[in-house]
């Protein structure tokens, strides 16, 4: 088949969930034969370097100038019409979401939904977003959803009724970052405790005050561990003072950024990973902690119970005492962390990128056969 994902995800994205992905994806399908092409005429995405000379159409650049990002998106969307005309596509794969599609001759459209957190926590975004509204018109436009796990897909049929026989759930493959690990992967600071650790944003849904307030309740907990979060900006002013408030230490809750190899060190030294999230379309830092050997603690809610089944120790998000309660279980037995890593190992093999690559293949030829291409 010859298989073109468009340029979106490629303008908005240097670095992220959503663009790693589609570049996953794209490297594992062409190792099953099929024909590939990015249609990124002008991107900024780190990942693309990683496809194979002559599968990406366009060019990088480091970054795009001050507030052009919207006007690179028209650009792009104009420049990938003339560059779609000259390719005879079977499937055209948006990457993410647009009041107008590129127009182009391909035989089949497929969207992935990667979560429904705009249409479940409309409050933690601005009333003029209107990612809700492009997220439908794309949706209704495809012949085709993929859905990264059974709980988005049954919140996506239920709040845009999507009809059940035009979505089909493929799950997310997995990174294990340290296996790159140089002098460049070093922790950028001295870590003397043993440590939970937290990744990505931490506003809303994301309840990382949830998992201070936690620690805070056990002096057992706030005397033996100290806090990492990783990714999601530097602290602001309100979550240092919530910080001092319930009486951490000065280095006790830190935050640290950096690439993935400083990520894989951090998954592989820390005592154990907490993800407080009320909502996740998938979780995928669930699996990248297991497969570092870092035990998990999650919340039950939404997609988690589906990503980590019985590989983990489970918490409700609401619940602040059952979360400190989840984590004491876990920190202060050993034979329980090992009993935790193990079941981890054995839950990875349920997921990859080549899996992901077959399966949504199979979803393609679906799409080709029923409009009735062979």
């Amino acid at each position: 088949m010859k298989i073109v994902f468009d340029h979106q995800i490629f303008t908005q994205q240097s670095y992220g969930g959503i663009s790693r992905y589609f570049i996953r994806l794209a490297q594992s399908l062409t190792t099953l034969g099929e024909q590939i092409n990015v249609v990124a005429p002008i991107h900024r995405n780190r990942y693309l370097e990683d496809l194979p000379i002559g599968l990406v159409r366009g060019v990088g650049l480091q970054k795009f100038p001050p507030k052009t990002g919207r006007l690179a998106l028209l650009a792009n969307h104009h420049l990938s019409r003339l560059k779609l005309s000259s390719l005879d596509a079977d499937i055209l794969h948006e990457t993410y979401y647009s009041a107008k599609p590129v127009r182009t001759s391909a035989r089949g459209r497929i969207i992935t939904v990667h979560d429904m957190i705009h249409e479940r926590y409309a409050a933690d975004f601005s009333p003029h977003d209107p990612a809700m509204k492009y997220k439908r018109q794309t949706v209704e436009r495809a012949d085709h959803v993929i859905c990264i796990s059974h709980s988005t897909k049954n919140d996506l049929c239920e709040l845009f009724d999507v009809p059940d026989y035009k979505v089909s759930v493929v799950h997310h493959g997995f990174e294990r970052f340290d296996t790159l690990a140089n002098n460049n992967g070093s922790l950028p600071t001295k870590v003397a405790r043993p440590f939970l650790l937290y990744i990505g944003s931490r506003g809303g849904y994301k309840n990382f005050e949830s998992t201070l307030r936690a620690l805070s309740l056990s002096p057992a907990l706030k005397n033996t561990l100290d806090l990492i979060a990783f990714g999601g900006g530097a602290f602001t002013t309100d979550e240092k003072e919530l910080i001092s408030k319930l009486g951490f230490g000065p280095h006790a809750v830190s935050q640290l950024g950096g690439n993935d190899l400083v990520l894989g060190q951090l998954y592989s030294r820390a005592h154990a990973f907490v993800y407080p999230s009320t909502y996740e379309g998938f979780g995928l830092p669930l699996l990248e902690a297991m497969a570092h050997d870092c035990p998990v603690i999650t919340s039950n809610s939404s997609s988690m119970p589906e990503v980590v089944g019985d590989a983990g120790v489970y918490f409700d998000p609401l619940d602040i005492e059952a979360q400190a309660e989840a984590i004491t279980s876990v920190v202060f037995d050993e034979q329980r962390r090992s009993t935790l890593i193990a079941a981890g190992r054995k839950r990875l093999s349920l997921f990859s990128w080549e899996r992901c690559a077959h399966e949504t293949q199979a979803v393609y030829k679906k799409v080709l056969l029923d409009k009735g291409f062979q």
